[in-house]
């Protein structure tokens, strides 16, 4: 591999998946997947690398070199190659994976799903926003839009015949979507509302990708109450969808302006006027002032969804860094560093760029493996007949998803950078790819609700759900397998790990205190170093989990080189990345409150 073309390691992906979780024989056991065996998901993901690597990473750069045009009539073009690529991938029922196969998708579990989104996201982000949103947004019309056209809509939604969007935000309101002030005004058609506002930062808001475009834009009808229980769903088209499923005339949501962006230059992140240039219809989903209820349900989606694209950043830098130091030949073997005649050798021989390469590695493979259990937790969950354990599952895909979606995107981030410093000055131009990396993950920190909001959700609600209920029951299951861990030859770092949990737990109930003595601000102040204590947890625990398959397996095997790596890699982790969670714990024990000081700031 060149340092400057993208590759996927499916060694890896086929070790989480059918080595360590055994998602093949899981899932073969539900219904719905009972036909699929781990020949067509191994076939699935070699024709998913092909695509990633022979379709998407070509239009990477030079899509961000190029951005998306506008017209200044409301209409939006996308680089060079993005219509080829989306045809491409159409065709093949590539952009809605998990979406039912009699709908227009692919008809794979999620499970499988993830494990595409990191190599597709990770060859080209960007391009990789248009069928994502498409795709949740379908979803929340096939469960709640209009019953005699919701399946309709959702086929052509899922198919890659139309496209989709999320639209949330509004100048001055940002994160906080209760201050939104759209209006929906009702009609003499029943369901159909007229709206009026202006909403930004919609990714996808106008393309040239698809036939038409379907928003779905929270709203406030008249006499709605204030705040987020105030607002309603409606289904905005690009294009009216006439009752026999025809294009009508072209509705009045426009867009105004392209926002220019540090990244994804090549996903159309648009400001969108409803009804400045003319009548906006829209067809109310659900009831009124249950939006951000039905929203919520693609918000969730997308949490994860954007945690995949930290990974899949992650991975992307790792492989274009591992490559570069392979090809890289600068300065003399530490060893022979003070010889003259010494040869020069490749720079994955000096100790801090494997240093930073093992970090790169680490961080990439314990994220997929949670990832992608996050993922047939959620498959198990949704077609499983077992009630208990459906609610368990989904009780574990609610309290990880907040700790997905910040560990992902903030160690995706630091790892892009990481890469860049692997490639040194060439990794500040854009004659190699990680600059770009750097950029483009930088957004996923913030869309979806802020990484700080995730930790927020995280302590102020998702720890008090029955009364810590589904952290005590996720703590229980970590010990279990720390125990076992232990037993089976992994004392040390069951140990070390164990340590860790019990501090997690304390941490957590000094934050409970904080809440029971109205100190709200001090226990908030907390979240962020909170969940970045429990996402590092969990890394170890999957780093452990590696660890100890790899051992089964090495019996098997030998030392096959990704099965020490499992081995080394928990032997990293324990040294190096576990001991500033440990500090971590101890900071949000600490009682300061410095920050709050009135005087500051």
């Amino acid at each position: 591999m060149s340092s400057t073309s993208f590759n996927t390691d499916l060694r890896d992906l086929h070790f989480v998946l059918f080595d360590q979780l055994a998602a093949d024989k899981k899932l073969a056991a539900l219904p719905r997947y009972a036909d699929f065996d781990r020949e067509v998901y191994e076939a699935t993901l070699a024709e998913g690398k092909r695509l990633a690597e022979e379709v998407l990473a070509p239009i990477n750069a030079p899509g961000d070199r190029e951005g998306c045009h506008f017209d200044g009539e409301g209409n939006v073009r996308t680089p060079k190659g993005y219509k080829e690529a989306w045809n491409a991938l159409k065709e093949g029922g590539w952009l809605a994976v998990s979406a039912p196969s009699e709908l227009g998708g692919g008809g794979m579990p999620f499970t499988i799903a993830m494990s595409l989104s990191e190599m597709m996201c990770g060859a080209c982000m960007a391009f990789m926003m248009y069928p994502g949103l498409s795709a949740g947004a379908a979803r929340v019309i096939l469960s709640h839009g209009p019953e005699a056209t919701r399946e309709a809509i959702a086929r052509k939604m899922f198919s890659g015949e139309w496209g989709g969007t999320m639209c949330l935000t509004e100048a001055g309101a940002g994160s906080s979507v209760g201050d939104n002030r759209c209006r929906a005004t009702p009609t003499d058609t029943p369901g159909e509302y007229l709206l009026e506002g202006e909403k930004i930062f919609i990714s996808g808001g106008d393309q040239d990708l698809t036939d038409n475009i379907v928003h779905l834009v929270l709203a406030r009808t008249p006499n709605a109450g204030k705040g987020t229980k105030g607002l309603s769903l409606f289904m905005v088209p690009k294009y009216w969808i006439e009752a026999d499923g025809s294009l009508g005339a072209r509705n009045g949501a426009h867009v105004l302006r392209i926002e220019e962006k540090m990244g994804i230059h090549g996903s159309s992140t648009c400001v969108l006027g409803l009804g400045a240039q003319g009548p906006c219809r829209g067809i109310l989903i659900g009831h009124e002032n249950q939006g951000i209820e039905l929203m919520f349900l693609m918000m969730n989606e997308a949490r994860i969804g954007v945690a995949a694209q930290g990974q899949a950043i992650a991975a992307a830098a790792y492989n274009y860094a591992r490559a570069y130091a392979r090809e890289r030949l600068q300065g003399q073997s530490i060893r022979d560093m003070k010889n003259p005649d010494s040869p020069t050798v490749p720079i994955v021989q000096h100790p801090d760029v494997r240093r930073m390469l093992m970090l790169q590695k680490v961080h990439c493979e314990t994220m997929r493996a949670l990832l992608i259990k996050l993922a047939l937790a959620f498959d198990l969950a949704h077609d499983g007949t077992d009630a208990a354990e459906r609610e368990r599952l989904l009780g574990r895909v609610d309290l990880l998803t907040p700790i997905l979606k910040a560990t992902c995107t903030d160690v995706g981030f630091d790892m892009a950078v990481l890469a860049v410093q692997v490639f040194g000055g060439y990794g500040y131009i854009g004659e190699y790819p990680v600059e770009q990396l750097v950029r483009d993950a930088k957004i996923c920190s913030i869309y979806e609700g802020t990484n700080g909001i995730q930790a927020m959700d995280l302590v102020g609600r998702k720890l008090r759900i029955g009364g810590g209920a589904l952290f005590i029951q996720w703590m229980n299951e970590a010990n279990a397998q720390l125990e076992q861990a232990a037993a089976g030859g992994f004392a040390g770092p069951a140990e070390a790990l164990g340590k860790a949990v019990q501090l997690l737990a304390a941490s957590a109930m000094h934050l409970a205190g904080l809440g029971k003595a109205r100190k709200v601000e001090a226990a908030m102040m907390q979240a962020v170093p909170f969940l970045k204590m429990f996402g590092t947890v969990l890394l170890g625990l999957e780093a452990l989990e590696q660890a100890t398959v790899a051992a089964r397996l090495r019996e098997q095997r030998g030392d096959d080189p990704l099965l020490v790596g499992k081995l080394r890699n928990l032997e990293f982790f324990v040294a190096n990345l576990l001991p500033p969670a440990i500090a971590l714990g101890k900071s949000i024990q600490s009682n300061d409150e410095s920050c709050m000081d009135p005087t500051l700031f």
